[in-house]
């Protein structure tokens, strides 16, 4: 066999077929970096703001529904807890036991998605949820965590075959569709565009074709239409987005009492406990509306600081994927950070009246048991995933050999006698 320095010999499986470019690419062998304190800080300093304006917003409400006042607070340090495992648990976890798993994963969701149509119990006309005691779970969301880690796993082993569009497209798109139909007969719309959000903007970071993408978007926008304007109660809140004072009554209630939380506040807030909206006027405040209570309790002071703590976690994470150790944990960053960057932007958006209204829980922050737990756990697999990253000098060396192993062509292996 012939040998010398540019001569490399590539790797085979299975009928001869060559490994993916990024699997061939050596990964250094580096110690892991120190756990990142500033990414663990915010998430621990959301949901402790989350905690303290959950009991000061629901006291009311909680008395009149149940008699004690701190009922809501209760369960929330009960799921505080539980996430808290899930957290140590992401964290101590090797990040690629997703990679794994994570068809196992996506067909264990599917079927939760499936099974809450039938065995769920329904809540405002909407069947999401499983109900066991006092505690109640959303499948939706390990359905999120899936159809993330199936992307990563899957981008990464079709690294050089994503702008096919019968390989790096349509097999996404539609595991993505079946679960958008699921959401979509529970109804839940908000996760459903949510969760399609997430899946494009994955495929067009990873080298995905524009036009495929504009191609998805453009014919989902008819099916949009047809949700929005086919269902009264979806027509009316997008109407009442333009005009709320015409719906006040009905489903832009909360919305305006939203704006008058808000608007209260002013500048440093009314004081924790002191909001007048929780006196039966916002019944929603503790979970999709507690930036209002935030607002109005807070001010303009501890809005900015949720939004500081957020751009933080979007500001750590993206910095998790780009120096991950391997694409699968690069892209299972990304993701992750995408997520709760565009869930938290809707909830927001909501709340301030620039989008129209949508159940859509702010990560670390709203009341919520599997919420919570699930973006503890997902905060984990980040804190894992940057923490796995080597350092800057070995990451330039890992980068140099994945860009060579992209440009070098196969070739020959030559025997001789």
């Amino acid at each position: 066999m012939t040998t010398g320095e540019g001569l490399r010999r590539v790797e085979t499986t299975g009928r001869g077929r060559a490994q993916p470019l990024a699997e061939q690419a050596p990964i250094a062998s580096v110690p892991d970096r120190p756990l990142d304190l500033v990414l663990l800080a915010a998430v621990l300093a959301l949901v402790a703001i989350g905690t303290i304006e959950i009991f000061s917003s629901s006291a009311v409400y909680a008395l009149k529904k149940s008699g004690d006042g701190s009922l809501f607070l209760k369960r929330q340090i009960i799921w505080v807890a539980i996430g808290m495992v899930a957290l140590w648990f992401g964290v101590a976890t090797d990040h690629r036991w997703l990679r794994k798993w994570s068809h196992g994963l996506l067909l264990a969701a599917i079927g939760a998605l499936v099974a809450v149509l039938f065995f769920g119990a329904t809540i405002n006309a909407a069947r999401r949820w499983f109900v066991i005691g006092p505690l109640s779970v959303q499948p939706v969301e390990v359905a999120k965590l899936a159809m993330v880690a199936y992307l990563a796993h899957s981008l990464t082993r079709k690294a050089d075959r994503l702008r096919l569009f019968t390989v790096g497209f349509v097999p996404h798109l539609l595991v993505c569709s079946i679960m958008m139909v699921l959401l979509l007969l529970q109804p839940d719309l908000g996760s459903c565009l949510l969760l399609a959000a997430t899946t494009l903007t994955m495929l067009f970071v990873a080298g995905t074709k524009t036009s495929y993408i504009l191609l998805a978007v453009l014919g989902a926008a008819p099916v949009v239409y047809h949700f929005v304007v086919g269902t009264p109660w979806r027509m009316q809140r997008f109407l009442a987005y333009f005009n709320p004072e015409a719906f006040s009554d009905g489903v832009a209630y909360q919305i305006i009492q939203a704006r008058i939380a808000v608007g209260s506040g002013g500048a440093t807030g009314m004081g924790l406990g002191d909001g007048r909206q929780q006196l039966g006027y916002m019944p929603e405040g503790h979970s999709d509306f507690i930036m209002a209570s935030i607002g109005e309790e807070l001010g303009f002071a501890g809005v900015f600081a949720v939004l500081a703590l957020f751009a933080v976690i979007v500001w750590r994470g993206g910095r998790a994927a780009l120096g991950a150790r391997e694409p699968f944990g690069a892209y299972l960053a990304f993701g992750i950070t995408l997520g709760t960057a565009l869930q938290a932007l809707i909830n927001f958006g909501v709340v301030l009246g620039l989008l129209p209204a949508k159940g859509i829980t702010l990560p670390f922050v709203s009341y919520g048991g599997s919420s919570l737990v699930m973006s503890l756990f997902l905060a984990g697999i980040l804190l894992n995933v940057g923490r796995a990253a080597p350092p800057a000098a070995a990451r330039r060396r890992e980068l140099v050999n994945l860009i060579g192993a992209r440009r070098r062509k196969r070739r020959a292996v030559v025997a001789c006698a």
